[in-house]
């Protein structure tokens, strides 16, 4: 869930910041270039001032106050030219220049750099100053900036002051803007980062706590709850919610425990009394007597049964003594155990058993194996073989039992373990259908697993999976 919560964050947060970014980018280059052109109107109007009265073309007969006004207005051209590298001059309505720098600066239209100056000047000559020029971005390196200003005498436009730009030092300001913009915008993603991962730490750690503890009470914890102490307040009353439907499940499954264990024990003590009442009548009828056969071979299947649901209710309410355990060790011994009665059974039992450890309850996990190895035998026929393997993988120690019998079918190992189910193909085999049932919750109770998948060429093949890390929270010693 992170996985997906998290990108989305981080991009609708970059989406913000680039949606402030660019009019702030920008706005950085119009100011920039709106400087140039204040200041290049400053520079044409004082131009223009000085041009006022310089209003004839230079002749032979031009008077000398006015050669000197034309002289004084050159020379502010060429200082202003060779300080600044700014083109300016001074044209009179027909473009013949009165003033320009530098000497080969000309208006000729359609000339390639001077366009920009021309269109500029036609503007001018309708008294319309061209003080907003299109916006030169950074990578234009050939952008200029042209300002023009009229020069008005008695109402009459005599002519044009025009000034053509360089723009290197203001695309390098505006780009300088720019890499600050995007620091700052990389320092802002960078926060907003962090920021997104607290947030769906704080979001989701309630979620990865009930996940937790939707897992160990799915495996036979049932005292794990959720401390509904972080995250939202919807997650908070989740976290509540959830503890009250565990404390009802843990009533329900306490009081059903409860009614299985009570009622095989109360049928337990009229069941022994009903036996003995067969025995002593049968003393009184001849020996081979079907019918008391009959009823004495029920009547101890019964009792099986009654024994077997009562094991089942402590298994499912007894505690695990979880141990580091040498899981080998164990399985070794329980084998040369059944040995002898698969030797007796034509049925070759073999074993595997590696020493490697994992955390387990001893007793429980010897009558876990001694069912599934019972259970191997059962359906084995003789010249077969049933096989235990014991292996260790990163997280997990385990436990495979194999066997040579018929095996089941796809919808057979779906209700495999089940309480009391049995297959009908078996049902003329000795057997409560709750062996497996008892396995698996005296497993669960430490945190083992048991699953059962098909043995080829045929047989069943069960795999009892026993952690290797000590589970949190339990009491753990060493054997």
């Amino acid at each position: 869930m992170r996985a997906r919560l998290l990108p989305l964050l981080i991009v609708l947060m970059a989406g913000v910041l680039l949606a402030l970014g660019f009019p702030l980018a920008v706005s950085v280059a119009s100011a920039q270039q709106q400087k140039v052109v204040v200041d290049r109107i400053d520079d044409t109007a004082r131009f223009a001032a000085l041009a006022q009265f310089v209003t004839q073309r230079p002749s032979g007969s031009r008077v000398r106050e006015k050669d000197e006004r034309r002289e004084t207005l050159q020379k502010e051209l060429d200082y202003y030219h060779e300080v600044y590298g700014i083109k300016a001059g001074v044209f009179f309505r027909d473009r013949f220049p009165m003033a320009h720098a530098p000497s080969d600066w000309f208006l000729t239209p359609g000339s390639g750099d001077v366009s920009d100056a021309f269109e500029a000047f036609e503007e001018a000559l309708r008294s319309r100053g061209s003080h907003n020029p299109p916006q030169v971005w950074p990578w234009n390196e050939g952008g200029r900036i042209v300002v023009a200003s009229p020069v008005i005498r008695d109402g009459d436009v005599v002519a044009v002051v025009v000034t053509d730009s360089p723009t290197g030092r203001m695309r390098a300001k505006t780009l300088h803007g720019w890499l600050l913009i995007g620091a700052g915008e990389s320092a802002a993603m960078l926060l907003a980062v962090g920021a997104a991962l607290r947030l769906t730490g704080w979001v989701l750690r309630p979620v990865r706590v009930l996940d937790a503890t939707t897992h160990d009470i799915a495996t036979g914890r049932l005292a794990s709850r959720v401390a509904a102490a972080g995250g939202p307040p919807e997650l908070r009353r989740l976290a509540r919610s959830f503890n009250e439907m565990a404390d009802n499940v843990e009533d329900v499954l306490e009081q059903q425990r409860a009614f299985v264990a009570d009622a095989s024990h109360q049928l337990r003590n009229p069941l022994s009394a009903l036996l003995l009442r067969i025995e002593l009548l049968a003393l009184e009828l001849p020996e081979d007597n079907e019918e008391i056969a009959s009823v004495r071979t029920e009547g101890k299947r019964l009792a099986q049964v009654l024994d077997d649901l009562l094991d089942l209710a402590l298994a499912e309410h007894a505690a695990a003594d979880l141990r580091l355990t040498d899981i080998g060790e164990l399985a070794a011994e329980r084998v040369a155990a059944w040995r002898p009665l698969a030797a007796e059974r034509g049925v070759r039992l073999a074993g595997q058993c590696p020493a490697t450890t994992g955390w387990a309850d001893p007793i429980a996990l010897s009558s876990a194996l001694d069912a599934v190895i019972d259970n191997a035998l059962k359906f084995t026929p003789e010249g077969e073989e049933v096989r235990v393997r014991v292996a260790a993988a990163d997280s997990t120690t385990t436990v495979v039992v194999t066997d040579g019998g018929p095996g089941l079918t796809d919808d057979e190992l779906s209700r495999v373990g089940d309480r009391f189910w049995r297959s009908n193909r078996h049902q003329n085999v000795k057997g409560s259908g709750l062996g497996l049932s008892i396995s698996r919750a005296l497993l669960a109770a430490g945190g083992g697993t048991m699953a059962y998948e098909r043995h080829e060429p045929h047989g069943l093949k069960v795999t009892v999976g026993i952690p290797r890390q000590a589970p949190v929270g339990q009491g753990l010693t060493e054997r």
